[in-house]
């Protein structure tokens, strides 16, 4: 038995299967991760100006540093590791998938039960009266000056709805931990498994199925560890499931 068969009849035989996956499987549709080499340290530290105290104390760099991490996702497209997680959900070997990407591919490959755990960059808010719009309508403000962005409805500020550095971890994170917990089987794909909290979800599942170009903590405990991209492994473990 090969590892793309092992991995296969495990989820094939899951109670529960659910994935998780990180920057990793995003990188193939032109989204730099933070800590490849091509990576957003490179440049600037992404923990400090993707924060909310950045964007409290100095909205300005705020702007000009971290946002152009949200600008990076404008125009950007599935690829086929999303479009092949989104198969398996549909053929019933997957059930949620957990995401720490605010890219919104999954959702554009036709997944359905995504939680973003890191939060949305499709969508903004007023923190004062919960006014919602979209990504291109705030930047609007942004491009304009308007800085920081101020609500149409009350003249509050908005803000992005993706998760900061500092912000509490949104609803879907609770729910993350739900689902992980009733989870035998759980696919990794695409992430270092070094980010708190959400590292920790791996080992509430029984059995782990890796998938990574680079080592992670839990290496030692999968079952089946891929070291390819993250695309050409999806595809084929898809296509195993549907043999």
């Amino acid at each position: 038995m090969d590892q793309f068969e092992k991995a296969a009849d495990l989820l094939k035989h899951a109670k529960y299967a659910v994935c998780l996956t990180g920057a990793g499987i995003s990188t193939e549709s032109g989204i730099p991760d933070f800590r490849s080499d091509r990576g957003y340290y490179n440049t600037f530290i992404p923990e400090d100006a993707l924060s909310v105290g950045v964007l409290e104390s100095d909205p300005q760099r705020f702007y000009k540093e971290g946002y152009t991490i949200l600008k990076d996702l404008e125009g950007k497209k599935p690829n086929p590791g999303h479009r092949a997680l989104a198969e398996m959900q549909k053929g019933g070997y997957l059930h949620e998938i957990i995401t720490q990407n605010i890219d919104d591919l999954h959702q554009q490959a036709g997944a359905k039960d995504v939680l973003q755990v890191h939060g949305d960059a499709s969508t903004a808010r007023c923190e004062r009266c919960d006014y919602r719009c979209d990504f291109d309508e705030f930047d609007r403000h942004v491009e304009e000056g308007d800085i920081p962005p101020t609500c149409p409805k009350c003249g509050h500020e908005m803000r992005t709805n993706v998760v900061l550095f500092g912000d509490a971890m949104p609803p879907a994170f609770d729910r993350a931990v739900r689902v992980a917990e009733k989870a035998d089987v759980m696919l990794v794909v695409g992430s270092s498994l070094q980010v708190m909290p959400v590292a920790y979800l791996p080992r509430m599942a029984e059995h782990l199925i890796i998938v990574n170009q680079g080592a992670t903590p839990y290496d030692h405990t999968a079952d089946v560890i891929f070291k390819g991209t993250a695309s050409d492994v999806l595809v084929e473990l898809e296509k195993r499931l549907s043999e």
